[in-house]
């Protein structure tokens, strides 16, 4: 199974399409941050022209997109917020938004409502023989989650998710500047890094996983 993994897409959306067309993957997986802002109708009309381009779609929302995103995508039957899909032996569930930050951007939620996201979602996808979390914001305390002032600014929730269940992989975006990998225990932290700027991961699933980050040409 080949996984295309893009966040952080503010709007961009030809590097998107353009990403996938050379892709062809078999899941595309949306990380949050589709628009800036953007209306409903904008993000539909994006994905209208995404989910043509990879056999499924998985979407959840950033902190710069809104509470309704979730709800088209959940309207569309694309949605990992809060949900679990199992696909093959694949498990995929993840929860949108971001924790409250001093920036107050459009979609904060406070760590508990994180965390109850989370367990949502995982428990559709538990007995999968691969599971792949995806959040929009990193796990607190990685080298994933640090802005350019050197603090730590990801989810408490989701690092104390990954430090109890151990899922095969992680896939975040949120923080542009902290693109890259890091590991909790067993689980492999990868940040995509922003789409806007042709940065997206790649992930092989087969008896093992592979992930590389790639960047558009």
């Amino acid at each position: 199974m080949k996984i295309v993994c893009i966040t952080d897409i503010h709007a961009e959306y030809k590097v998107v399409e353009d990403i996938l067309r050379a892709e062809t993957p078999d899941v595309f997986i949306l990380g949050g941050d589709l628009t800036n802002v953007g209306s409903v109708r904008e993000a539909e009309h994006a994905l209208e022209t995404f989910r043509p381009l990879a056999k499924h779609t998985l979407c959840l929302a950033g902190n710069m997109d809104l509470p309704q995103h979730d709800e088209l995508f959940e309207h569309l039957g694309v949605s990992i917020n809060g949900r679990g899909v199992v696909i093959e032996d694949v498990g995929f569930f993840g929860v949108s938004s971001a924790p409250v930050s001093r920036l107050r951007t459009p979609y904060e939620i406070t760590e508990e409502e994180i965390a109850k996201r989370i367990e949502s979602g995982y428990a559709a996808v538990r007995n999968a023989r691969v599971k792949i979390f995806v959040p929009h914001a990193p796990p607190y305390g990685t080298k994933v989650d640090i802005i350019h002032m050197g603090y730590h600014v990801g989810s408490t929730a989701v690092r104390d998710f990954v430090e109890e269940h151990q899922p095969d992989l992680l896939l975040c975006g949120h923080i542009h500047e902290a693109r890259g990998e890091d590991m909790i225990e067993k689980t492999k932290i990868v940040n995509c890094g922003p789409g806007k700027d042709g940065s997206y991961a790649v992930v092989e699933v087969g008896k093992t996983i592979s992930i590389e980050l790639r960047r558009k040409k």
